[in-house]
């Protein structure tokens, strides 16, 4: 009898444990799949699809110049870690004040050798005071995207405060692809 007790007491705890394993993994699965999410199968989220379609003429180099875009800054690296890259910057789209994400005001490349590679855009309002007062204190967003303020002085001297956002369309960023800073975009290849 108590071998029948113990063996049923030992049977009903495997099943329990099972149980519970089991419940544990089914509340896990919807964190589990929205991190998979995040993986480099998942769609791009909208605005990296729509500065992809915008920007992919530009993934020969050669393409800026006659579009009036031009290098400036050199290439940017971080201040820890991760770079920018090198800017081409459009004078006549940055003076305009305009957002818009067919015609961001910079393309972004790598420097690999004497080639450069796409990997992202930038977005840049030069005149943050006249924007704020012109939008109701709203800074500029794309696709809910909100731009970044930068104060001033600041280390690209632009005078004054202006609002920026980078877009990684064609550089995955493990940080997101709003994040100004790329770890997987280095400066060393210059």
């Amino acid at each position: 009898m108590t071998t029948r007790i113990t063996t049923l007491i030992h049977t009903s705890t495997t099943s329990v444990l099972r149980l519970a394993l089991l419940s544990s993994l089914l509340t896990a699965a919807p964190f589990l799949n929205a991190q998979m999410g995040h993986d480099h199968g998942a769609p791009p989220a909208k605005l990296v699809q729509e500065v992809r379609d915008a920007t992919r003429q530009f993934i020969d180099v050669n393409n800026a110049g006659p579009a009036g875009y031009g290098p400036a800054f050199g290439c940017v690296s971080g201040p820890d870690h991760g770079a920018m890259g090198i800017h081409y910057v459009n004078g006549t789209l940055v003076g305009s004040g305009e957002v818009d994400v067919y015609h961001p005001q910079a393309l972004i490349y790598e420097p690999v050798g004497n080639k450069r590679r796409l990997v992202g855009v930038e977005y840049i309002v030069v005149d943050a005071a006249g924007w704020l007062a012109s939008h109701d204190g709203v800074p500029p967003q794309l696709e809910g995207q909100a731009f970044q303020l930068v104060g001033a002085p600041n280390r690209y001297g632009i005078p004054g405060a202006f609002f920026e956002l980078h877009v990684w369309a064609w550089r995955d960023n493990p940080n997101g692809a709003f994040v100004d800073w790329n770890n997987n975009v280095s400066c060393e290849g210059q």
